[in-house]
């Protein structure tokens, strides 16, 4: 009868015992918690790099359509690597920057004058026709403008910082167009 008295104490005093019940509720809940924290942390991540990404795209094209008459290859070699540089702080291992001149026909066909490229061998193959639909409002600004077209394209494998939440990479890619502002051919000086 005494071990019944002690055992029935026992369990009044666990139930009476609100520590104990906060503990599990808390071991219940951390991992829920840690999820949507990691989840945070790696979302914001992610809309950050994608950001910069399109910030790059932008920078390049941007810089190129300012160029008079011609852009030498080395001045688009330091165009590449400023404009790497607002990846910073992520690495920018895999990044891949394209820009072209792409020179528009009557019909809104799209083909490609010159193109280089940084973080891969090459950029597009000359003559090559562009996957740029005719109808497109920047095909009709750039027929009605001069025919002429910069168009920076950047590729961007991201690797998520924890790999708990988002596990696996993640490609982004942001493609910006610009029209030359002085309205001509830009040619492309290679070698120089």
């Amino acid at each position: 009868m005494r071990h019944l008295h002690v055992t029935l104490g026992l369990i009044a005093r666990f139930r009476r015992d609100v520590e104990g019940i906060a503990a599990v509720e808390f071991a219940l809940i951390l991992p829920l918690l840690l999820g949507l924290y990691l989840g945070a942390i790696e979302t914001a991540t992610l809309y950050t790099v994608d950001h910069k990404v399109a910030t790059v795209a932008s920078t390049v094209a941007d810089l190129v359509s300012r160029e008079k008459a011609d852009i030498k290859e080395s001045t688009l070699d330091n165009y590449f690597e400023a404009a790497a540089s607002i990846m910073q702080p992520y690495s920018t291992t895999g990044l891949v920057q394209t820009v072209s001149l792409l020179n528009i026909d009557a019909d809104g066909v799209a083909k490609v004058s010159w193109s280089a490229a940084s973080g891969t061998a090459e950029g597009r193959e000359v003559d090559s026709v562009y996957p740029l639909d005719a109808t497109a409002k920047i095909n009709i600004l750039a027929r009605e403008a001069s025919g002429w077209l910069v168009v920076s394209e950047i590729e961007y494998p991201h690797q998520p910082i924890v790999g708990l939440v988002i596990t696996d990479t993640i490609d982004i890619r942001h493609v910006e167009y610009f029209l030359p502002r002085f309205g001509t051919e830009i040619e492309f000086e290679a070698g120089l």
